[in-house]
């Protein structure tokens, strides 16, 4: 919803149904913390608070394996996004998600370099005390539920978790119940979109306009135990287009997935704000 003003953005997630919301971190958009000034983030609280919406999470696009020169600004730029989420929610910081580039060819030779920084974002988020979760993606290093696994272990901090999205491991083959049972050991957050292609021409979806069947997935969470949150992201392949609508995307996204979860029996708990 970054063509929208944040009041009007956060008061449609609202009355659309929405329990919680993610915010973007990245350069441009609202919640951009190097932006963000004083005055602004307590608007933000106030508006959160008005229309009754929790953060669940902080969306940043920090890419793992840059130059060193690069990798110094990202620490600096997750301590902001961490000092952000806890003028936020300073009882229940939301958690910071990111993918982590690289190229899929490379997750072997680029693995030992990826968890030597993980762990320096790790200590970031450990002296914030709030939680880092980073996902797989189809066109990255880390590519494969097994891999967000390996580098999570690895690190072995409790500020470093997973985030599950199945559009990435379904666009590698991967079954929806392989992939989340590997992951979900791991996972704090998941992010829901739909996909078409294959994993070298692909176009993500707004949920419910693919293939995936999220009463099974609502079913398979809830039989697995999951109590962390859903939330819809909405790619760029999708946003970016001149006839986007945020509006329409938000209401088409929750009509898809509201009625999903009430058929698969699994209980939504209404978090208290």
């Amino acid at each position: 919803m970054k063509s929208l003003p944040v009041d009007e953005a956060l008061a449609a997630c609202s009355k659309t149904g929405y329990d919680c919301v993610e915010l973007a971190l990245l350069p441009g958009y609202h919640a951009d913390p190097a932006k963000l000034a004083g005055d602004d983030r307590k608007r933000l609280r106030d508006s959160l608070a008005e229309n009754r919406l929790r953060v669940a999470g902080l969306m940043e696009n920090l890419l793992l394996l840059a130059e060193e020169q690069q990798h110094l600004a990202n620490l600096e730029r997750l301590k902001l996004a961490c000092e952000l989420a806890r003028e936020l929610a300073p009882v229940r910081p939301p958690l910071i998600e990111t993918i982590l580039g690289g190229k899929p060819a490379d997750w072997e030779a680029t693995r030992d370099r990826m968890i030597e920084r993980l762990a320096a974002w790790a200590k970031v988020a450990a002296a914030q005390k709030v939680v880092l979760a980073i996902k797989g993606h189809v066109s990255n290093a880390a590519h494969l539920s097994e891999h967000v696994v390996a580098l999570v272990k690895a690190v072995g901090s409790p500020w470093l978790k997973a985030a599950y999205d199945y559009s990435h491991f379904e666009l590698r083959g991967l079954g929806l119940a392989e992939s989340l049972r590997t992951l979900l050991p791991h996972t704090v957050f998941i992010h829901v979109k739909d996909t078409q292609g294959e994993a070298g021409k692909f176009q993500f979806l707004l949920p419910g306009a693919g293939k995936t069947d999220y009463a099974a997935y609502f079913k398979l969470l809830a039989e697995l135990g999951y109590q962390g949150d859903v939330v819809v992201e909405v790619s760029g392949q999708i946003h970016s287009k001149p006839d986007y609508e945020p509006l329409v995307a938000a209401r088409k996204s929750y009509e898809s997935l509201a009625p999903a979860l009430e058929k698969s029996g699994a209980r939504r708990k209404k978090p208290s704000r």
